[in-house]
């Protein structure tokens, strides 16, 4: 018996790749176009709701794609605050995805601006020793689809659109570059989402190959990097990548990266007591972030149910902060974006999944799959 093909979602289906098949079906390729504002303008759930095409193409749409595949499953936050969204895939598993109002201290105080940090895997394989995302370790990529339905969900449930893209939710986005590259095409077309390239940012933990790729993507997008630390001593300890590619092999990436695009780097850096909030870590990185013309976004652990690293306390967060403008770098420090939900990522998938028995034994990266 023929196994049934499973249906494509339109949210990262390309306009050409829909004329291709709307001419299979006897139809003229604009329809492509009306079909596609259905779907990113008018947002609907329903292909019965598409009201200018025939009910023959209604229906042989529906044979071939969805709309939706993802469930809203709660949040937690109020709109006044982060919140976090946990959605439910079609596989029975969970991703999160965390809408951060606009800080005061980077917009003003009368910014309505949001930004959105959505996923890129459920879970992750890279085992960075203080994130939650990994503890249960890695079970697949997202789909291109999977990665833009997120924002679709959230700006439904929120009733607002999205300022700002951040990939830095649960998984590697670099160790999903082709699907998290589909999604940015979307995101950012006219005829999709319609989010500003320069609105839009990766962050990795330092896949250097995968930075050298990325670079050669036509859109100028930003570019984070997750180093929590600033020397090699520091990061073997909590990042296992950097034995992979030790901070000299990242920086030569970042080189390429610099020279080829036209948008600053960020460097973000957790602050674990004890561990990476030495003053020495601070001018290391400050003249790191120097050499490379980087902003650094300075961000308190949020501390995780069954790790043992705390933040330092608010003296010891602005002395770091001190020392590292010190070398001449814009440095920002972000306090309590969700520190009271649980917002450090993986943390509410992880409980759902743990109460539902759906956890399995984690799956940590092999050297193939960290090479990319």
């Amino acid at each position: 018996m023929d196994s049934i093909a499973p249906k494509i979602s339109l949210l990262a289906t390309m306009p050409d790749e829909l004329a291709a098949v709307l001419t299979e079906l006897g139809e003229k390729p604009f329809r492509a176009k009306q079909i596609l504002e259905w779907v990113f303008k008018k947002r609907v759930e329903s292909f019965d709701l598409m009201l200018n095409l025939s009910k023959p193409l209604r229906a042989a749409l529906e044979e071939r794609y969805v709309l939706r595949t993802m469930t809203f499953a709660k949040v937690e936050g109020s709109e006044d605050t982060t919140r976090k969204f946990l959605f439910k895939l079609n596989d029975g598993r969970f991703i999160e995805t965390v809408l951060i109002p606009a800080s005061p201290a980077l917009y003003g105080s009368q910014s309505d601006r949001r930004t959105l940090c959505v996923s890129s895997q459920v879970g992750c394989a890279y085992d960075c020793k203080f994130c939650a995302s990994g503890l249960a370790g890695f079970t697949r990529n997202l789909t291109a689809s999977e990665i833009v339905e997120q924002i679709v969900q959230v700006e439904k449930i929120a009733g607002a659109r999205m300022d700002n893209l951040v990939f830095m939710g649960m998984g590697e986005p670099l160790a999903n570059l082709p699907n998290v590259l589909r999604a940015i095409e979307v995101l950012n077309a006219e005829w999709g989402v319609g989010i500003g390239a320069r609105h839009i940012t990766v962050s990795t933990s330092g896949l250097a190959p995968q930075i050298r790729k990325l670079a050669e993507f036509p859109l100028q997008i930003r570019l984070a990097i997750s180093l929590h630390g600033a020397s090699d001593e520091v990061r073997d300890v909590i990042m296992p990548v950097n034995k992979k590619w030790p901070l000299r092999e990242l920086y030569l990436a970042l080189e390429e990266w610099v020279a080829r695009k036209k948008q600053h780097l960020t460097f973000e850096f957790i602050l674990i007591e004890g561990v990476n909030d030495s003053q020495e870590q601070a001018r290391s990185l400050g003249r790191l972030a120097r050499t490379l013309n980087a902003k650094v976004n300075l961000i308190p652990y949020n501390t995780v149910e069954g790790l043992p690293w705390k933040r330092p306390d608010e003296r010891q967060q602005d002395a770091f902060r001190d020392e590292v403008a010190l070398c001449g770098v814009a440095v920002t420090l972000r306090r309590e974006k969700g520190h009271d939900i649980a917002a450090a990522c993986g943390q509410l998938r992880l409980k759902q999944e743990t109460d539902l028995g759906i956890i399995e034994a984690p799956i940590k990266a092999t050297q193939q799959e960290i090479a990319g």
